[in-house]
């Protein structure tokens, strides 16, 4: 049985993402050159609360590729994946093609 997970507030779900280490040739990369911290938005809370009670939205959507930090995140296991929940703050980037 599947899960689903609502992060909540200004938490983001995020499945990152694995660069291939070998070429559609057949060359095997270095590591440096797939180490790339990105993933894709999976989930994404409803936002949090500012003083005043405005809800203040999320800055990415679902299905947005996203550039992750080094460190951080709390890593959630469902089913037999792995995912990161990050703060919308933590999140630097969004990467387009």
């Amino acid at each position: 049985m599947a899960k689903r997970l609502i992060p909540s507030l200004n938490r983001i779900l995020v499945e990152k993402i694995v660069p291939p280490s070998k070429t559609s040739a057949g060359i095997l990369l270095p590591e440096k050159t797939t180490k790339l911290n990105s993933g894709k938005v999976v989930a994404v809370g409803p936002g949090l609360r500012c003083s005043n009670g405005n809800l203040i939205p999320i800055s990415v959507k679902e299905g947005d590729t996203v550039l992750l930090p080094e460190y951080g995140g709390t890593e959630v296991k469902l089913g037999d994946k792995e995912y990161h929940l990050f703060r919308d703050d933590d999140i630097l980037g969004t990467l387009h093609d």
